[in-house]
C-alpha cells in the first residue's frame, strides 16, 4: 500500500470515532434533561399554577367580598343620603365599636360564656341521644316525633317560661342557647349511626361483636362527618339563643346591650353589637371546620382532590 494512502485512511477512522462520542454523549444529555416543549410536562405544569391559584382566590375570596360590601354600604349611605338613625355608614358603626369598646368587650365576654356553655351542654346532651336514636329502631319511631315536635316550638315563646323558672339573669341565656343548637346535633348524629349498612351490621354481628362495639367502633367513625355538618349549624344558631334571651330577660350581654342603645337611639351601637356577633360566630365556625378537616379529612378527600383537579 502506498504510504499517500495509508496517511489518508487514518485520520478519516480517528473522525467517526469522535463523532460516536459525541452522539453518545449528546444522548445521555437528553435522557438527563427532559425536552423543554414536551406538551405533557406543560401541561401538568399548567394544572399545578392553576391549582395553586385556586387555593389563593379561595382564600382572599370572602375578604374580597366582605370589602366590597362595604364599599357598597359606604357610598349608598353617602349617595342617598340615608340619615344616621335609619342605616348608619360603616364608618360611623367602626367610630362607635372605638368609642363603646369596653361595654361592648364586657357584653360579649358575656354572651360568648352563655353561648359556650349552652353548646357544650348541646353537644353532651345531643351526642348521647343521637346515638341512642341512631341504634335503636324503637327508640327512634318513639322518640322522633317528640323531638319534631319540640323543635317547632319558637323560642322565643319558651324564653319568659324560663324566665318564671330561672329568673332573669344569665341561666335562661343559657337554656336557650341549648335548646336551639340541640336538636340539629342529635338528628344528624342518629342520621349518620342509621347509614351504617344492615348487610355490614349482619356480617359483624356473625363475626361475634357486640351491639355496642358496633355502634363504637363503625356507628360513631361513619357519624362523624354529620355531626360536625351539625356542628357548623349549631354554634351560630347558639349565639342567636343567647342573644335572643339577653333581649328578653337579661341584664348584661350584646342583647342586652343592643336592648338599651336601641332606647337611646344609638343605632350605630346596635350595628356595632351585631357586628361583633357575626365575628364571634365566625370564629368559632371556622374553629369547627379547622377541626372538622383535621378529624374527617378521609370523608372529604375526594372533594377536595376534586376542587383542586378542576382548577383550571
Amino acid at each position: 500500500m502506498p504510504p499517500d494512502a495509508t496517511a489518508v485512511a487514518m485520520p478519516a477512522g480517528a473522525g467517526e470515532i469522535e463523532a460516536s462520542r459525541g452522539a453518545a454523549q449528546a444522548a445521555v444529555v437528553r435522557k438527563d434533561q427532559p425536552p423543554a416543549n414536551d406538551p405533557g410536562i406543560t401541561r401538568d405544569q399548567e394544572l399545578v399554577e392553576a391549582a395553586r391559584r385556586r387555593r389563593i382566590l379561595i382564600k382572599i375570596l370572602p375578604w374580597l367580598v366582605i370589602t366590597g360590601l362595604i364599599i357598597v354600604w359606604q357610598c349608598a349611605v353617602y349617595l342617598f343620603d340615608i340619615p344616621q338613625f335609619v342605616l348608619p355608614a360603616p364608618t360611623v358603626i367602626a367610630h362607635s365599636i372605638v368609642t363603646w369598646w369596653v361595654p361592648i368587650i364586657d357584653n360579649a365576654s358575656q354572651t360568648l360564656m352563655t353561648t359556650l356553655i349552652g353548646f357544650a351542654l348541646a353537644n353532651i346532651l345531643g351526642l348521647t341521644l343521637g346515638v341512642v336514636v341512631g341504634s335503636s329502631v324503637l327508640v327512634y319511631y318513639g322518640l322522633y316525633p317528640l323531638l319534631i315536635a319540640f323543635n317547632s316550638i319558637p323560642k322565643v315563646a319558651v324564653v319568659p317560661i324560663l324566665v318564671i323558672w330561672f329568673g332573669i339573669g344569665t341561666t335562661p341565656a343559657i337554656v336557650t342557647s341549648f335548646l336551639i343548637s340541640f336538636f340539629p346535633i342529635t338528628v344528624n348524629v342518629a342520621a349518620g349511626i342509621a347509614t351504617v349498612e344492615p348487610e355490614l351490621r349482619d356480617v359483624l354481628r356473625a363475626l361475634g361483636a357486640h351491639p355496642l362495639n358496633i355502634v363504637r367502633k363503625v356507628g360513631l367513625p361513619r357519624s362523624m362527618p354529620y355531626y360536625f355538618a351539625s356542628l357548623k349549624i349549631a354554634i351560630t344558631s347558639s349565639f342567636l339563643g343567647s342573644i335572643l334571651a339577653e333581649t328578653v330577660a337579661g341584664q348584661k350581654g350584646i342583647g342586652h346591650l343592643m336592648i338599651v342603645a336601641s332606647s337611646r337611639f344609638e343605632v350605630p351601637l346596635v350595628f356595632a353589637g351585631l357586628i361583633v356577633t357575626a365575628v364571634m360566630s365566625v370564629t368559632m365556625y371556622t374553629i369547627a371546620t379547622i377541626i372538622e378537616g383535621r378529624t374527617t379529612g378521609w370523608a372529604t378527600r375526594s372533594q377536595n382532590d376534586m376542587g383542586a383537579s378542576s382548577g383550571n
